[in-house]
């Protein structure tokens, strides 16, 4: 069973400016409860037990924010110390080593249900799962999937809305075997010279390229979630958090 998560929470959220100014983007606060409060609640609640978040920005925010929480769960910080320079494809580098069992990757920056978390780990087992959801379009910041039946072909946002169906929300699913190609396929990437500079979701359009690999979807469409990346997002994020309650 999959009882492990890491989450993405190294950035400052420029894009949320001057609302990150002096505090990390996962510690917005949504109905009373920050960010990364919903996320650990979703995940606990669905019987996750041992939790890393990756930490960049004013980490000692982050630090103190969970000292107050009294969880059944053990929740730790990995400090990123080149979160400035590096896409997250760093942060995920410096957890590899978290990665040697069935494990969940997500963002830092996503409001997810109970009923998503229940729907990714009740998934038939794959190497690897990436949780996405489908849209009547897809616009230039969308993490743009293209795939057939349940089958990942491609994913990227420089995917153009004609060849894409679906929309990664960055939350990911790996069994054993997919934890070590994604592992070695991260190694590989950061070796390279544009490594810093690449998300992690590129090394599952490489992986996703070989036909020896398999990686597969899990939809949640219907089910409620959010990303949180540009001001008018938080107003979503507070009418959605606000029926969680």
């Amino acid at each position: 069973m999959t009882k492990r998560a890491i989450i993405l929470s190294a950035g400052q959220g420029s894009r949320l400016l001057p609302l990150t100014a002096d505090r990390p983007k996962c510690l917005i606060e949504f109905s009373g409860r920050t960010l990364l409060d919903w996320q650990l609640d979703m995940l606990i609640a669905g019987g996750i037990d041992d939790i890393t978040v990756v930490v960049g920005f004013n980490s000692d925010m982050v630090d103190a924010a969970l000292a107050r929480r009294s969880d059944q769960a053990v929740v730790r910080t990995l400090f990123n110390p080149f979160y400035q320079v590096a896409d997250n494809l760093g942060s995920v580098w410096l957890a590899r080593a978290l990665m040697d069992r069935p494990f969940l990757i997500l963002n830092g920056d996503t409001l997810f249900s109970r009923e998503i978390v229940a729907r990714v780990l009740a998934a038939p087992d794959a190497p690897i799962r990436v949780t996405v959801d489908v849209k009547p379009d897809y616009d230039l910041d969308d993490m743009k999937v293209r795939r057939e039946g349940e089958r990942l072909l491609d994913i990227g946002k420089r995917l153009t809305a004609e060849e894409s169906n679906a929309e990664s929300i960055g939350f990911l699913r790996f069994n054993a075997e997919g934890a070590a190609r994604f592992r070695a396929q991260v190694e590989q990437m950061m070796h390279s010279p544009e490594g810093t500079r690449s998300w992690y979701l590129r090394a599952i359009h490489h992986i996703a390229a070989d036909p020896a690999s398999t990686v597969l979807t899990t939809s949640i469409e219907g089910l409620e979630w959010g990303e949180v990346d540009f001001p008018e997002d938080v107003a979503v994020g507070q009418k959605l958090t606000a029926g969680w309650r």
